[in-house]
């Protein structure tokens, strides 16, 4: 059976004064957690606002038990990241019915 975690996050980006600083860090972040949790992500909201990016990432397989430890192993790394800060984050695993 198929199980999607899906992690919703926000992050503080305190010194990008520009939509372009802010894209360029969203940029190598994502590119980074991609290959590191073969994750899907997007930047989902506050599109427009400099210092503040809200991302979704989604990862399927067919162990809650592996997604639990992917998604507590980005979390993790968004927690420990140096570019910005971790503001909020939210976590839901889907289950087939």
């Amino acid at each position: 059976m198929l199980h999607i975690g899906v992690l919703q996050f926000t992050l503080e980006i305190p010194y990008a004064e520009t939509l372009k600083d802010k894209r360029n860090v969203i940029k190598a972040l994502k590119d980074r957690l991609r290959r590191s949790f073969n994750v899907s992500i997007a930047e989902i909201e506050d599109l427009d606002i400099c210092t503040i990016a809200t991302l979704g990432a989604v990862v399927a397989g067919s162990d809650t038990a592996h997604l639990n430890s992917t998604m507590d192993h980005l979390l993790n790394e968004l927690r420990e990241w140096r570019d910005g800060s971790l503001a909020d984050h939210q976590l839901e695993i889907i289950l087939p019915r």
